[in-house]
């Protein structure tokens, strides 16, 4: 699995296509990436952030241009997508149908459930889903995402076929999960750390900013490095072409370990989506249907907050 992958979350139409095509620009000139495209297929709910289509059109598009100086292939490529409901097998198995024919993938290299939501019946129904699509060479590997202990313990209690390869999390130094990841190693399972630049909520950050200085680097390069040394599998989010040539050009330095646990110390359990959920949901319902990433409301809604 590639060791960094870029996050396409709330990103739409032609900024999710642009994203995709620099990211892929970007591997034959930098070897410590591999492209993993990351988006959320929402089966039955309303079509809020579903960009498979767009994702899948870069990729093939791409693979065929002159771009492709290195002749990749689609096997050079690791693309992930989501079940973000768990109700039953049936369902599950037509969403990861449907994920192919929206991405025009012959296969999913990562699908992950969402979610714990449904209850135990339903993820242990999805699972199985998951389990099968693996044999029927629709799905490379299963993971599950946002997963506490008690979750994995669940699933893993039941013996299944095949262990979740994947568990990924909002991980960063202001939200460690400390007990989630050490369960995750113990288990073989790999951690891939979610919004690893904290949202740029603390980017400005006296000590993020001190060690960034220190190590000649941008803040969301320290961010990302931070996750590579605690053998996380970080999703760096951008839709700019400088931003995710940056976030990927972290070989050259190194984090001492003293300024690993300057920043573990940072923790206090920020989880950055809260308030993305309060602003669209809550105060705004009738936004429910509308891509948050560009909704033109945001700033004067998020002022009435």
């Amino acid at each position: 699995m590639p060791r960094i992958h870029l996050g396409v979350y709330l990103t739409s139409g032609d900024e999710t296509v642009d994203a995709v095509k620099w990211a892929l620009d970007v591997v034959p000139h930098n070897l410590y990436i591999k492209v993993v495209l990351m988006n959320d297929r929402l089966g039955r709910i309303p079509r809020m952030y579903e960009n498979e289509s767009e994702v899948g059109s870069a990729i093939n598009s791409w693979l065929l241009s002159k771009a492709n100086t290195t002749s990749l292939k689609r096997e050079d490529i690791h693309f992930t997508t989501k079940l973000a409901t768990n109700s039953s097998y049936g369902a599950a198995r037509a969403a990861i149908k449907q994920s192919l024919r929206a991405s025009g993938m012959n296969y999913i290299d990562l699908f992950l459930l969402h979610s714990p939501y449904g209850g135990k019946g339903a993820r242990l129904e999805c699972w199985k889903a998951v389990q099968d699509a693996i044999g029927d060479g629709e799905i490379r590997t299963g993971g599950v995402s946002n997963f506490g202990v008690k979750h994995l313990k669940e699933l893993l209690d039941t013996k299944p076929r095949i262990i979740p390869a994947v568990n990924q999390v909002e991980i960063h130094p202001f939200n460690t999960r400390t007990k989630i990841a050490s369960f995750c190693e113990e288990n073989d399972i790999v951690v891939e750390a979610y919004a690893p630049l904290v949202r740029a909520r603390r980017m400005k950050h006296p000590t993020i900013v001190s060690l960034a200085k220190k190590y000649s680097c941008a803040p969301s390069q320290l961010l990302v490095r931070w996750s590579l040394q605690h053998n996380y599998v970080p999703l760096p989010k951008s839709v700019t072409k400088e931003r995710i040539i940056t976030n990927g050009d972290v070989s050259g330095f190194e984090i001492e370990e003293s300024a690993m646990k300057e920043m573990d110390a940072l923790d206090e359990y920020l989880v950055t989506g809260k308030s993305e959920r309060k602003f669209c949901y809550i105060r705004h319902p009738a936004h429910r249907t509308c891509r948050l990433g560009s909704c033109r409301l945001r700033l004067r809604l998020s002022a009435e907050l």
